[in-house]
């Protein structure tokens, strides 16, 4: 099936129902998203001259045109590719490129990072600005009809960094996505018309996934006007009530503390439904502030972008039974497997481990990516066997609730985004006077991780060397990557091999602090 199909019937059956909301205002009905859908479907194949299983990216900030253009891309049998709008220019590039996209949409906020792409990534053949008379002179074209696609044809290509420090493609397929849909339905919430989903975190991840269900079920999506608020969050839910919205635990933290939110009752919480949350570790007390604050209201995901935000998760039921003897232990886990997927723990040679062993998370299911784009090697070492490698290394307990004890590698997750230390060290070394360079994740109570970088000085450092290299960073790598401090050092510590030691470099940060 087509994704964008939901799109389309809900023009017919829902047609003056909202599909998208800014603040308190209707964007648009659901005939109007439908009609400028199939208007951009023919404008990206008539106009633009695409042809199926092309590749579209969108570089925006959450806006109704993102998903306008999302299912315009999906209602022509094109592929989308979500790009973190919080990149850096050659970061943008490098997905541009290796996903071979010949279209960009982007907005005003970033028009000129990406149009100054066009002679530098050769496949791309057009830029074009939403909103604005660029996507409304397309999204006017003569409208298509929907594309034909099947399930395991390409929808989304999700580019999430790895540990080579180059990001791969996840190739999600309309069948992963259909999936990673009826999961939501099965295990988080079920979703009616007259509900709403508010996007507070990037479409290009999180909320872009969790919205699917929500469109596929016909409710409308709203878009806030500035920082989200103690506040703002009140008066969204009487405008739009059974509001759901994904967020990273620090957003939930902040909201948690919030005034207005912490002197709020039920009457004042009524059309508040679900906050989903995921993506970094949250502390026990900060959940149970927040669980304090909101309620029975907060459900928490794991996942990953190649199985889409659906290995494990902890309904709103298991957070609402705080009478259960392990309720603290099971919060400090990230939950029991989810309806669609079959989840282990495996040992090095992919045997299952018995319950409380430590190994590697392995996953299967209809929601696991077809692979990653380009990358066969990868994708064969990542889908041995027919599961996918997490890379993570947890524990399941006797009644099936993973503990994760480490996390992908080296991973560093910081204010909800995934930063991988080998991006960070590759810019590091291209300094002349950097010998070696080890970065690592320091914990940190706002934003769940900082980055720290130890450096090997080649001869005696300069007094402003810290000053030249966050300069460095910040003209190669998106400034929410860059090391909060910086710790010179005469050698790092390294096995017999020559690896470095990193849980040597984090004991040492420990220890400190």
């Amino acid at each position: 099936m087509n994704l964008a199909s939901w799109v389309e019937r809900h023009g017919r059956r829902l047609r003056d129902r909202p599909a998208l909301a800014v603040g308190d205002d209707v964007h648009a009905t659901w005939a109007e998203m439908a009609a400028r859908v199939a208007g951009g479907a023919g404008g990206l194949r008539t106009r633009l001259g695409l042809a199926t299983g092309d590749r579209v990216a969108i570089v925006m900030g959450n806006r109704p045109e993102y998903l306008e253009v999302q299912y315009a891309a999906w209602h022509a049998g094109l592929v989308a590719v979500p790009v973190n709008a919080r990149l850096h220019r050659d970061e943008v590039a490098y997905v541009l490129e290796h996903s071979g996209a010949r279209v960009a949409v982007t907005d005003d906020e970033h028009a000129d990072d990406v149009e100054a792409l066009l002679e530098r990534v050769g496949t791309l053949d057009a830029v074009v600005r939403a909103p604005g008379s660029e996507w409304d002179s397309l999204r006017s074209a003569d409208p298509i009809g929907l594309v034909d696609r099947a399930g395991d044809d390409a929808a989304w290509l999700f580019y999430t960094s790895g540990t080579t420090g180059r990001p791969k493609g996840a190739t999600l397929t309309h069948g992963n996505l259909l999936m990673a849909s009826l999961s939501y339905f099965a295990d988080i919430d079920p979703v009616a018309s007259t509900d709403s989903v508010l996007h507070a975190a990037p479409l290009s991840h999180g909320s872009g996934l969790y919205g699917l269900p929500h469109v596929a079920k016909g409710a409308v999506s709203v878009f806030g006007e500035g920082t989200l608020d103690g506040g703002r969050l009140l008066a969204l839910t009487r405008r739009w009530p059974g509001l759901s919205f994904f967020a990273a635990p620090i957003m939930v933290r902040r909201l948690a503390a919030d005034d207005a939110l912490r002197g709020a009752d039920e009457n004042d919480l009524a059309g508040l439904r679900t906050i989903i949350y995921g993506g970094a570790p949250m502390y026990l007390a900060d959940l149970e502030a927040a669980l304090a604050t909101f309620g029975p209201r907060l459900a928490q995901i794991y996942g990953q972008g190649e199985t889409p935000m659906t290995i494990t998760g902890l309904s709103k039921a298991d957070h609402a039974e705080t009478d259960h003897p392990r309720w603290r232990e099971r919060m400090q886990s990230v939950g029991f497997p989810r309806t669609d997927v079959d989840v282990r723990v495996v040992d090095p040679e992919d045997r299952p481990l018995p319950s409380g062993d430590v190994g590697e998370v392995v996953v299967r299911g209809g929601v696991v990516m077809a692979g990653y784009w380009r990358a066969e090697e990868a994708t064969a070492e990542t889908l041995r066997g027919g599961w996918l490698h997490t890379g993570d290394v947890g524990s399941m307990d006797d009644d099936g609730f993973l503990t994760l004890r480490d996390r992908s590698k080296d991973l560093i997750i910081s204010g909800g985004m995934n930063i991988y230390p080998r991006e960070v060290e590759e810019v590091l070394l291209t300094h002349p006077q950097v010998a070696g360079a080890a970065v690592v994740g320091r914990p940190d109570p706002e934003w769940g991780e900082s980055v720290v970088a130890f450096v090997v000085p080649d001869g005696d450092p300069p007094a402003d060397l810290e000053t030249e290299l966050d300069r460095l960073c910040l003209d190669r790598i998106a400034r929410f990557k860059r090391p909060k401090e910086y710790h010179v050092v005469d050698a790092l510590p390294t096995n017999n091999y020559g690896k470095v030691l990193k849980r040597e470099l984090r004991e040492r940060l420990a220890d400190a602090t």
